[in-house]
């Protein structure tokens, strides 16, 4: 059973629920379901008091029982979020089938943030699952999202990981666990690939309207705010991407339902960092197809921009071909510029300051020779700022101490490790000490490895005397990595 407590009061929360002012088609209103004995193990201080939270006075009980849902403050109509969304191309009518948002956070700062608890027991929406989520699953999605936010990359953030006293059933029976999630919004792509499968433009024009004014309120009054803000959207879908292979990550599941209106990285289940270089590289268990590969990821990316162009057709113009020549010609700028930040992005890792022509081919000529010699990506260009730091044999090779000495002379006159330095992370989320951290946790119960890892990844452009196994290449093991979506 739910209580409401009065004992919340004083902790800085003051959530409004904005979202369920929209057409009731969009959501369903309802209450965590209780779980048996509820302990927190990962608390992020940190963002907490960005949030203007503070959970100081609170004892672990009352602490645990908040965030598992089992007391909810006094005021608070927590909800789920209908969507739907392509999953590996194919449509499907979804929505949180695990997930309840309890509000949206305003911050010291004014900032809007949703505070949501993953893996909070069945919604409507959860097509026969059980609503619950692995402690092994949610501890990565903190883990690696904490991490992509000290990597200065747009992101979901992890508030808390609370288990539940509880069992979930997969192949095998695990710990339960929720995870507090922290999110500029949950809007995503597919909710509005929703309303227009329901044909719903009303609905849909509330929700355009909604998203504009929590996220580009510059547009409100633009004449044009339909495609101005398919423009904005993918403007911030373009960033992230780029940031994404700046430093070699694989989301692993980029369905649209994946893919947010405010340009966060969300939903991290099968997910990972690219080690050695690869852009076929795939993690996913379910990716049998390589759809979402490392090198995929920008053009599914622009796919995904087509279906959310798609569903906001009826509201561009009354006449439909109209509405499809405009929002084309909108979509077909994405190659350019891409291609524009891509660049950019691969001369900083480069420490290149100005344009030349000479720049593509000396960035293809390394990527060329990197998918051909597969050495480790983050320490290939490690090795550029300082050639002690990451000194594996691949780097004596002839082919690249020819491509090295065309770099040097390009950056000669610059001050190009200041650039490199700012791009170019020396720490990453490195695949078997993040396993490693998980399985201690779900195991033996001890949160060690998982705690010093944190403390690591947020320092990642850092230069220090940590542990070299934190940076090192792995050794490549018999059996290739997979990840799993925790579902």
């Amino acid at each position: 059973m739910i209580n409401h407590n009065e004992s919340f009061s004083n902790i800085g929360l003051n959530l409004k629920a904005t979202y369920t002012q929209l057409p009731e088609i969009l959501f369903s209103k309802l209450m965590p379901i209780s779980v048996k004995d509820p302990k927190t193990v990962v608390l992020n201080n940190e963002l907490s008091s960005e949030l203007g939270i503070d959970f100081s006075d609170l004892s672990s009980k009352d602490l645990s029982n908040f965030l598992s849902g089992n007391r909810i403050p006094s005021g608070i109509g927590p909800f789920a979020q209908a969507y739907a969304g392509h999953q590996f191309g194919n449509f499907t009518i979804l929505g949180d089938g695990r997930a309840l948002t309890i509000g949206e956070q305003s911050t010291p700062k004014g900032e809007i943030y949703d505070i949501q608890f993953k893996g909070s027991g069945r919604t409507p929406y959860s097509r026969g699952g059980d609503g619950r989520a692995a402690l092994g699953p949610m501890l990565r999605e903190y883990l690696i999202s904490e991490a992509m936010f000290y990597l200065n990359i747009p992101t979901t953030r992890s508030l808390a990981v609370v288990e539940t006293g509880e069992k979930v059933f997969r192949e095998t029976p695990l710990k339960g666990a929720i995870l507090t999630r922290v999110a500029a919004s949950h809007v995503r792509f597919g909710t509005f690939q929703f309303l227009a499968a329901h044909k719903d433009i009303n609905a849909m024009s509330k929700l355009l309207d909604y998203c504009i004014k929590r996220h580009f309120p510059e547009i409100l009054d633009s004449p044009n705010k339909v495609i101005k803000f398919i423009e904005l959207v993918m403007s911030k879908q373009i960033d992230l991407i780029v940031n994404w292979m700046r430093v070699g990550f694989i989301h692993g599941v980029m369905n649209t339902d994946n893919s947010t209106i405010c340009g966060e990285t969300i939903d991290y289940g099968p997910c990972a960092f690219m080690d050695q270089y690869d852009h076929k590289a795939v993690f996913s268990s379910i990716d049998f197809q390589g759809r979402y590969a490392y090198g995929n990821q920008p053009a599914t990316i622009h796919w995904n921009l087509i279906r959310l162009a798609e569903s906001l057709l009826p509201l561009i113009d009354k006449d439909e071909s109209k509405s499809i020549e405009v929002a084309q010609k909108t979509i077909d700028s994405f190659s350019e510029i891409f291609n524009e930040k891509w660049q950019i992005m691969m001369r900083s890792k480069l420490g290149i300051t100005d344009r030349s022509r000479e720049d593509e081919v000396l960035i293809k000529d390394l990527l060329t020779w990197m998918q051909s010699k597969k050495p480790d990506f983050t320490n290939t260009f490690c090795n550029l700022m300082d050639s002690n730091h990451a000194n594996d044999e691949e780097f004596e090779d002839t082919e690249f101490l020819v491509w090295k000495k065309n770099w040097e002379e390009r950056v000669n006159n610059c001050d190009h490790l200041n650039i490199m330095k700012k791009t170019n992370p020396i720490l990453i989320p490195r695949n078997y000490l993040v396993e490693e951290a998980l399985t201690e946790a779900e195991t033996e119960g001890k949160f060690t490895k998982f705690n010093e890892l944190l403390v690591v990844l947020s320092k990642p452009y850092e230069q220090s005397d940590i542990d070299e196994k934190y940076s090192k290449t792995p050794q490549i093991q018999a059996e290739p990595y997979k990840t799993f979506c925790g579902t």
